[in-house]
């Protein structure tokens, strides 16, 4: 559009055509103007309309994996809760076996080798494998709790990262054009961080994952503590109850024993009074033998003093010399059953000190088993752990 010479002008009048067609570009620049910014208003109403939408859409997408992490996040606490009361009962488990593993060893210490000693041996035995176990799974959950843990905490920092990002969004799709003026914005540059959708997402995937898997894990351990739990406690229940017979059984046989040796000894200290009496019994019939003797001697040297014809073998001087042999013999005897009547009351002191001993030991014994070894199992109880 030419502008007219202003030269031109100068004492003349101005020219209509030019008036005119300034007047109507001006017309034409005005409506330009209302196109452009009747383009420019629709323009940015559309593009504030799709910003809504994708940040509504964004919020919306936030609010899905904010719920997904918060399910997964109060699954992986209760989870964690139950581990750990489980760890408790682990841990007082083990403590359980400590006052039995105590008694079985001091009973251990007072004991003779014997059946009950084996069940004494395969008891400690029992208990000391129990709390290897559970030593073992303790550290086992004491590990899957701090993963738990891990879990939780990247969880909860990513729901924390997302409810500020939510924020933020919701913020941005409050503003208006009305609102910008009041808004501080500061020129701090952040780190710029590239991360598309799918990486995005992606990230709050792996947390889920990460916290399903510990949490599986975590079930799945809990299944095997609390088998493990079952059966140790079963075992040493058993094992105890074993020992506890196989004591009581013991007990009543050193009694039996203790009773029949008692018998034993009440017969031979009777026995042995009777045995007593025999020396003096076989003394008095040897000097009623020796005078018996005698008395035939002195009638056999007295009839040697017959005359010389009558000097007769007869059956008064057989039956003489009969008695002075049998008699001869009898008191050979009773001097050979006195000499052996004090090998036997000797025979009878061996048996006697012997059955004293035994009885004594077997006292001994009884009053380990009985009262000190029962005192000191009456504590064991093995509750269910």
């Amino acid at each position: 559009m030419s502008v007219p010479d202003r030269s031109s002008r100068q004492g003349v009048g101005p020219s209509l055509v030019n008036i005119d067609a300034v007047q109507n570009h001006s017309k034409l620049f005005r409506a330009d103007c209302m196109r452009l910014m009747q383009q420019a208003d629709k323009a940015c109403k559309l593009m504030q309309g799709d910003d809504n939408r994708r940040l509504d859409q964004r919020v919306s997408d936030i609010q899905y994996l904010k719920k997904e992490l918060e399910l997964q996040l109060e699954e992986i606490i209760v989870e964690t809760d139950v581990l750990i009361a489980l760890q408790s009962r682990v841990v007082k488990a083990l403590e359980a076996c400590k006052e039995p593993l105590t008694v079985t060893t001091l009973c251990l210490e007072e004991r003779l080798r014997d059946d009950v000693e084996r069940e004494l041996l395969k008891e400690k035995e029992v208990i000391e494998g129990a709390a290897s176990l559970l030593q073992s799974v303790l550290e086992q959950i004491t590990e899957q709790i701090r993963l738990n843990r891990s879990a939780k905490y990247h969880l909860e920092k990513d729901l924390k990262e997302k409810s500020k990002a939510q924020c933020i969004d919701n913020s941005c799709a409050l503003r208006t054009t009305n609102t910008i003026n009041n808004l501080q914005i500061t020129n701090t540059e952040l780190p710029s961080l590239t991360v598309t959708p799918k990486q995005w997402e992606k990230i709050s995937d792996l947390n889920i994952a990460k916290a399903v898997q510990q949490k599986t894990n975590s079930v799945s351990l809990r299944a095997q503590v609390e088998s493990v739990l079952e059966q140790t406690a079963t075992d040493m229940q058993k094992q105890v109850r074993d020992t506890a017979a196989a004591l009581q059984l013991n007990i009543q046989k050193i009694k039996s024993a203790k009773s029949q040796m008692e018998d034993k000894l009440t017969k031979i200290l009777s026995e042995f009074a009777s045995q007593q009496r025999i020396p003096e019994d076989l003394q008095v019939a040897i000097t009623n033998s020796e005078q018996a003797l005698s008395l035939a001697q002195a009638r056999l040297a007295l009839r040697r003093q017959r005359p010389g014809k009558e000097q007769c073998h007869d059956p008064a001087q057989s039956q003489l010399l009969a008695e002075v042999q049998q008699l001869t013999t009898h008191i050979n005897k009773l001097r050979e059953a006195a000499s052996q009547s004090e090998e036997e009351q000797r025979a009878l002191v061996r048996c006697q000190l012997e059955l004293q001993e035994s009885i004594e030991i077997k006292a001994n014994s009884l009053y380990i088993d009985e009262v000190i070894c029962t005192q000191h199992r009456e504590p064991i109880i093995i509750h269910n752990f």
